[in-house]
C-alpha cells in the first residue's frame, strides 16, 4: 500500500507535463490574440516575443506555487493519504476539462478550473471525514477557505462586466480621437498615446508579472532597503508619472528620428508583458498541485509515520520551488506554443468574434443574442436624438474605414482589426489586471483579455447588422462555458475524489488509464478533423476574375462534389440494403459536411462578383447557376441519406429482394454517370459532356420502370406502408438528383461552347 503513493507522484509528474500542454493551448489566446489579429508583425516574430515572455515568466513564478498548497483549503485538517487523493483528483479532472474546451476551440480559465477542482475535491474529502466521524455538515467550513471561493466567484462576475465595459469605452474614445487614419496624425499624438499605453503595460509587468515572485520580496538598496513589492504598492503615482513622461519622450524620438511605427512597438511590448504575466502567475495552475504533492511526499517519507496518521500542516509553510523545475516547465510551454494546433483553434475563435471583416460565423443566433442586439439598436436611436447632428457627423467621420482595394487574386488578406484596437486591447487588459492585482482581486487573465477584446469590437463597430447576432451569441456561448467550467470542475473533481477514496489501489490505475485513453482519443479526433479541413477534396472558393478562369476553377469543385456525392449515394444504398446503421451514420456526417462547404461557396458570391473584371461580369450569372445546381444536388443527397438512416434507425421492415435489386440497378447507373462526369471535370475535357448527358434518358427509363413495378406491388403484395413511402421517396429524389446533375452538365456544356471554344479558335487563328 505504501508504494501506491510513489506511483501517484510519478503519475502526477506525467500529468503535470500533459497539463502544461493542454493549458498553454487554452491560454495562448490571452497574449497572441492582439498581435495575430492586427498582423502588426510577422507570426514568427510574435511567437519569438511570446516565447521569451513565457520563459522569463516561468522562472519568476516560484512565489505563486503557494496557491495550490493552502489557498483553497486548510491543509492541516487533512492527512497525507487524503491530500494525495485530493491532488490526484484535481489533476485528472483538470486535464480532461481543459482538453475538452481546447477541442471545441473555446477559451476558458485555467485559474477558475484549478480553484474549483481543488474546492470540489477538498469538499468531497471533508464530507467523507465528517461522515466517518459523525460530525455536522456545517463543520465543512473548518476544512475549506470559504473567503477565497467567494472572491473567485466575485472575480468572475466582475471581470466579465468591467472588462467589457471599460474596453468598449476606451476603444470608442481612442477611435474618436485617432480615427482609422491614425498614422497621419501629428507625431505628438502618437507619442502621447504610446506613452500612456506603454506606461500601463510596463507597470503591469511589474505589478502582475513580478510582484508575486520570490524576487519581489527581497530588499534592494536602490529603493531605500525596501522590497520591490512594497515599493510598487506605495509609489504608484510616482512610478506612473515618471514612466509616462519617459515613454512619451522616447516614443516621440523613435517616431521622428527612427521613423518607427509606434503602434507596432506597443503591440510587441504588450504581447511580451501578457505572456510573462501568464507564465509567472498561471504556471501554478498546471504544476502547482504536483509540486505541492511532491513536497508533501518528501515530508511524509522522512516522518516514518503511516499515511493515515501524518497531518499536512507542513503545506501551510512556504517552500521555494526549484528553479530548474520552473525552467523545464517554461520550455515545455514554449514548445507547445509553437506546435499546438489546438492553441491556434482557440485563438481563431477569439479572432473570428472580434474581426472587423466578414468571417464564417461559428455560432448560431439565439433569443438572448437577438434581444441584446435589439436593445443596443434602441440605445443607438436614443443617442441619435440626444447628440447634436454636427457631433454625430464628426463622430461618423472618425469611424469611416479606409477602402483597401484587394488584388484580383486576393493574395492580400486584411487583418482582423487595426493597430489601434490591438494596442487598446493590450493596454486595457494590462491596466485592469494590474488594478485587480493591487487590490488582491483574483481576476482571470483569460476572462479579462477576452472580454476586453469583445468590448473593443463592439465599440469599433466590428459587429455590424449582418454579424451582430452571431457574434453576441458567440460571446454568450463562451461566457456560459466559463460558468460551466466552474460547475463541472467542482462536480467532476468531487466525484473523482470520492471514487479514489473508495479503493485507492483499484480506482487510481482505472481512473488514470481512463484519463489517458480519453486524452489520446481527443488527440486522434482533433488530428482527423485537422486533416479533413486540409483535405484536397475540400471545396475551394473561386478567385478568378474571368469567365475562362471561373470555368476552369469551378471544374475542380464540381469534380470533388461528384466524387463525394458518388460515395454518399452508394453509402446510402449499401446501408439501406444491408441494414448497416453505422454506414448510414457516417453518411449523414459526410453529407452535412459537403452541404456546409457548398453553403460557404454560396456565401462568398458577394466577394466573387466584386472581384470580377468589367469585361467578365457575365461569369457571375454562370457561377450563380452552377452553385444553384450544386446546392440542389446536396439537398437531394441529404434527403436520400436522412430517410435511409431514419428507416434503419427506427427498425422498420427491410426492403424486399426485388426493391433492393431495382435500387442496385439505379445505383450502378448513377455511379457510372458520376464516374464519367468526374473524369471529364478532372481532365477538363468538356467537349465530352454531351456524351454523358445522353445517359440521362436511359436512367429516366429505369426510374419509370421501377415506379410502375412498385405501384403494381403496392396494389397486390406490398404490406408495409413505410417501405412503400421510402421506396417512392428514394426514386423521386434520385430523379431530382439526376435533373440537378445533368442541368449542371448542360450549363457547363453551353458555357464551354460559347466561351472557351471561341477563345481557342482566336488563339489558333492568330
Amino acid at each position: 500500500m505504501e508504494n501506491i503513493y510513489l506511483y501517484m507522484i510519478i503519475a502526477l509528474a506525467f500529468l503535470a507535463i500533459a497539463d502544461l500542454v493542454v493549458g498553454i493551448s487554452n491560454d495562448a489566446v490571452n497574449f497572441l490574440n492582439s498581435a495575430i489579429g492586427s498582423k502588426a508583425i510577422s507570426f514568427r516574430t510574435i511567437m519569438i516575443v511570446a516565447s521569451i515572455g513565457v520563459a522569463v515568466g516561468a522562472i519568476f513564478s516560484s512565489g505563486m506555487m503557494e496557491v495550490a498548497r493552502k489557498g483553497i483549503f486548510n491543509p492541516g485538517e487533512f492527512m497525507f493519504n487524503e491530500i494525495m487523493i485530493i491532488f490526484m483528483a484535481v489533476m485528472i479532472t483538470d486535464i480532461l476539462l481543459l482538453d475538452f474546451f481546447n477541442s471545441l476551440g473555446m477559451p476558458t480559465s485555467t485559474t477558475v478550473s484549478i480553484v474549483f477542482e481543488l474546492l470540489g475535491a477538498a469538499v468531497a474529502m471533508a464530507l467523507i471525514k465528517i461522515g466517518a466521524s459523525g460530525g455536522d455538515f456545517s463543520d465543512v467550513v473548518n476544512y475549506i477557505n470559504t473567503s477565497k471561493a467567494s472572491q473567485i466567484i466575485f472575480g468572475i462576475l466582475l471581470s466579465v462586466v468591467v472588462a467589457f465595459s471599460i474596453g468598449a469605452l476606451v476603444q470608442w474614445v481612442s477611435r474618436v480621437l485617432l480615427s482609422y487614419n491614425f498614422e497621419r496624425k501629428a507625431n505628438w499624438v502618437g507619442a502621447l498615446f504610446s506613452g500612456v499605453a506603454l506606461t500601463a503595460i510596463t507597470y503591469f509587468i511589474f505589478m502582475k508579472g513580478l510582484k508575486g515572485t520570490s524576487y519581489a520580496k527581497q530588499s534592494f538598496d536602490i529603493i531605500g532597503g525596501g522590497t520591490m513589492k512594497d515599493f510598487l504598492e506605495t509609489q504608484v503615482l510616482t512610478i506612473l508619472l515618471i514612466s509616462s513622461v519617459f515613454w512619451s519622450l522616447l516614443s516621440y524620438v523613435l517616431i521622428v528620428f527612427a521613423k518607427t511605427n509606434i503602434y507596432k512597438l506597443i503591440i510587441v511590448v504588450g504581447t511580451f508583458a501578457l505572456a510573462l504575466a501568464f507564465a509567472g502567475n498561471d504556471l501554478v495552475n498546471f504544476i502547482g498541485v504536483p509540486v505541492a504533492a511532491y513536497n508533501a511526499f518528501l515530508e511524509w517519507s522522512a516522518s516514518g509515520l503511516s499515511a493515515t496518521e501524518f497531518p499536512m500542516d507542513v503545506l501551510a509553510s512556504k517552500v521555494p520551488t526549484n528553479n530548474w523545475l520552473l525552467f523545464g516547465a517554461g520550455m515545455i510551454m514554449v514548445l507547445t506554443l509553437w506546435f499546438s494546433t489546438k492553441a491556434k483553434d482557440v485563438v481563431k475563435t477569439s479572432l473570428d468574434l472580434s474581426s472587423q471583416g466578414e468571417t464564417k460565423e461559428r455560432f448560431q443566433p439565439n433569443t438572448l443574442s437577438r434581444g441584446f442586439v435589439r436593445i443596443a439598436m434602441g440605445a443607438s436611436k436614443v443617442s441619435a436624438f440626444i447628440l447634436p447632428t454636427s457631433w454625430q457627423e464628426k463622430i461618423e467621420q472618425q469611424f469611416e474605414q479606409p477602402v483597401i482595394k484587394l488584388t484580383k487574386n486576393k493574395v492580400h488578406e486584411l487583418p482582423a482589426f487595426d493597430l489601434v484596437r490591438a494596442a487598446v486591447n493590450l493596454m486595457v487588459a494590462a491596466v485592469l489586471i494590474s488594478i485587480a492585482t493591487s487590490y488582491k482581486l483574483p481576476l482571470s487573465t483569460t476572462y479579462v483579455t477576452f472580454m476586453v477584446a469583445m468590448g473593443t469590437s463592439l465599440a469599433d463597430r466590428a459587429w455590424g447588422a449582418e454579424s451582430a447576432v452571431y457574434r453576441v451569441a458567440g460571446v454568450l456561448n463562451v461566457i456560459g462555458g466559463w460558468f460551466f467550467t466552474a460547475f463541472s470542475a467542482f462536480s467532476a473533481a468531487a466525484l473523482v475524489a470520492y471514487l479514489l477514496n473508495l479503493n485507492l489501489e483499484v480506482m487510481f490505475p482505472i481512473l488514470l488509464l481512463t484519463a489517458i485513453a480519453l486524452l489520446i482519443r481527443s488527440s486522434i479526433v482533433h488530428r482527423k478533423k485537422t486533416q479533413e479541413i486540409a483535405s484536397d477534396d475540400r471545396l475551394k472558393k473561386t478567385e478568378s476574375s474571368s469567365v475562362q478562369g471561373v470555368i476552369s476553377e469551378s471544374a475542380a469543385n464540381i469534380a470533388n462534389v461528384l466524387k463525394r456525392g458518388e460515395k454518399i449515394y452508394a453509402g446510402a444504398f449499401t446501408g439501406l440494403s444491408q441494414q448497416k446503421l453505422d454506414t448510414l451514420k457516417k453518411n449523414k456526417k459526410q453529407i452535412i459536411k459537403l452541404s456546409d462547404e457548398v453553403d460557404e461557396l454560396r456565401d462568398n458570391i458577394f466577394y466573387f462578383i466584386k472581384n470580377l473584371d468589367e469585361s467578365s461580369v457575365g461569369a457571375s450569372n454562370f457561377y450563380i447557376l452552377i452553385l444553384g445546381y450544386l446546392q440542389d444536388m446536396t439537398q437531394s443527397l441529404t434527403y436520400i441519406t436522412k430517410v435511409s438512416h431514419k428507416h434503419v434507425h427506427n427498425n422498420h421492415k427491410k426492403l424486399k429482394f426485388n426493391q433492393i435489386k431495382e435500387l442496385s440497378q439505379i445505383n450502378d447507373a448513377i455511379q457510372q454517370l458520376f464516374s464519367d462526369a468526374i473524369a471529364v471535370y478532372k481532365s477538363q475535357s468538356f467537349e465530352k459532356i454531351g456524351e454523358i448527358i445522353e445517359q440521362k434518358n436511359a436512367i429516366y427509363a429505369i426510374l419509370k420502370s421501377n415506379i410502375d413495378a412498385q405501384v403494381k406491388r403496392t396494389r397486390t403484395e406490398e404490406s408495409s406502408p413505410k417501405n412503400t413511402t421510402l421506396y417512392f421517396s428514394l426514386l423521386l429524389e434520385t430523379k431530382d438528383l439526376l435533373n440537378a446533375t445533368t442541368g449542371l452538365l448542360e450549363e457547363y456544356h453551353t458555357e464551354y461552347d460559347s466561351s472557351i471554344k471561341p477563345a481557342k479558335l482566336n488563339v489558333d487563328i492568330d
